[in-house]
């Protein structure tokens, strides 16, 4: 499973980066707005942080001027996923940009019959929100399994599943069950995978062993 953080902040994604854990970045204008700077300056820093694919994301919903922005967008960088919803209009933009070459990153899906239509315009990759479907009571994690098991089944369907909204450690992994090929997360809950109590437990009784023995390695 491939692993992408999802933020705008360039801390933390040096951070992730560092570690070897990190294989690409998802934003959204939200995200962008969060961290209180400039769009196109923050997806450049981004794109030379990471190899990975770098998800920008257009603003306009009307097809002419998405269009617009997505031929822009796709020129900043040559690791640019343009990111556009699943609308109708969304899709025309995808499809016109993956056959020219680019990277799609189809947001905003919540249904098995929406990833259809994406893979068949040709997105790189479709985003399912597993949180927000879970937010009203509905079962995220059973549309990726759907999801996967429908791409499957059709070797011409090239569309990665980026399992998206995650909210918790178990999300990435239960997606990883189900052979989800992409996940993005919140730096939180990335690094909340180190943790279990048992790690903690044990490192302090050899830290404390080491100690009582009046050793020195360096």
């Amino acid at each position: 499973m491939k692993f992408f953080v999802d933020t705008a902040e360039i801390d933390e994604i040096k951070d992730l980066a560092d570690s070897g854990l990190l294989d690409g970045v998802t934003t959204n204008p939200s995200l962008i707005a969060k961290s209180g700077r400039d769009f196109k300056e923050v997806i450049l820093e981004i794109c030379k942080i990471v190899d990975g694919p770098v998800s920008a994301e257009v603003a306009s919903t009307d097809y002419e001027t998405m269009q617009k922005e997505a031929d822009n967008i796709a020129g900043w960088a040559e690791n640019i996923a343009v990111k556009v919803p699943l609308t109708e209009a969304g899709l025309k933009v995808c499809k016109n940009l993956s056959d020219n070459g680019t990277m799609v990153n189809v947001t905003l899906c919540f249904s098995t019959g929406q990833a259809i239509l994406a893979a068949k315009a040709g997105a790189a990759f479709i985003s399912p929100f597993v949180g927000r479907l879970d937010d009203i009571s509905q079962d995220g994690l059973q549309l990726i399994s759907d999801i996967v098991r429908i791409y499957d089944n059709y070797p011409d369907f090239h569309t990665e599943v980026l399992v998206a909204s995650i909210r918790n450690p178990m999300h990435i992994i239960d997606s990883a069950k189900m052979g989800a090929h992409v996940m993005t997360a919140p730096p939180k809950v990335i690094k909340q995978l180190y943790k279990h109590p048992l790690t903690e437990s044990g490192l302090a009784a050899f830290v404390k062993d080491w100690a009582e023995t009046g050793q020195s390695i360096l």
